[in-house]
């Protein structure tokens, strides 16, 4: 049984990790909203669950900062009493050419989707319950040859490797750690810049040809937080159509 949960999900204000904030609520799972500074959103999006019937909260932690973790993880605890699943989606993406690169846009990166995501597992290890799940979004970007992607795929490359690497760690716990890496989503951080012909290039890049939907990759979300999903640890799972 997966309900009766409490779930953190970072980063989850707007976009993908919204849609699994909703998609939890309604397995009657209790979801924490992460946010950073779209504090408007997050409340809108707890009010919303609220009105479904569900249960959530908000609270405010750039996981860039390991200070901030340690706090929010706290305030979980204090709220709930409980931890039982963590979903790792809070992540920044800035595309430039190599030689366009800057110092400021790697560090931003590797310290949000890395160092966030490493030292959020290292919180979960002390608190996360036992038999409890953690879902890493990495990114199918990783699979293909992408100008000016090099150090967002280099950072969600980091992050498979975190979950490969902690799974044996996990699971003397009995705790599973996963990723999932979505391929193009119909989001509005994605379809932003990008004209009529790209986003029709990508889509038929899979087998379906269409853009992933935000509720694709939060019914895979469910999947791997199900019991029946035990014996499934330290993978990385594509969903993305068949783009890779």
């Amino acid at each position: 049984m997966i309900k009766n949960k409490v779930a953190i999900i970072t980063g989850s204000s707007k976009g993908i990790g919204k849609q699994i904030a909703l998609h939890l609520a309604k397995l009657n799972i209790t979801v924490v909203i992460n946010y950073n500074s779209n504090k408007q959103e997050a409340q809108n999006l707890v009010d919303k669950i609220v009105s479904l019937g569900g249960n959530a909260i908000a609270f405010k932690a750039d996981i860039s900062k390991i200070i901030e973790i340690e706090k929010l993880f706290e305030n979980v605890l204090n709220e709930f009493g409980k931890i039982d699943i963590l979903i790792n989606n809070a992540g920044i993406m800035e595309n430039n050419l190599l030689k366009d690169v800057t110092e400021e846009e790697f560090d931003r990166q590797f310290l949000t989707n890395v160092k966030g995501t490493f030292f959020s597992c290292q919180q979960a290890m002390k608190y996360l319950s036992n038999n409890g799940r953690i879902i890493n979004i990495s990114t199918s970007v990783n699979g293909v040859m992408f100008p000016a992607y090099s150090v967002y795929a280099a950072s969600k490359g980091a992050v498979e490797q975190i979950t490969r690497q902690l799974a044996k760690e996990f699971g003397i716990k009995g705790i599973t750690i996963n990723a999932i890496a979505p391929g193009p989503v119909a989001t509005n951080l994605f379809l932003e810049g990008k004209s009529k012909e790209q986003i029709d290039n990508l889509s038929k890049m899979n087998s379906f040809g269409r853009l992933g939907n935000v509720e694709d990759i939060a019914n895979s979300v469910e999947l791997l937080i199900d019991e029946k999903s035990q014996w499934i640890t330290g993978q990385t799972i594509r969903v993305n159509g068949g783009f890779i």
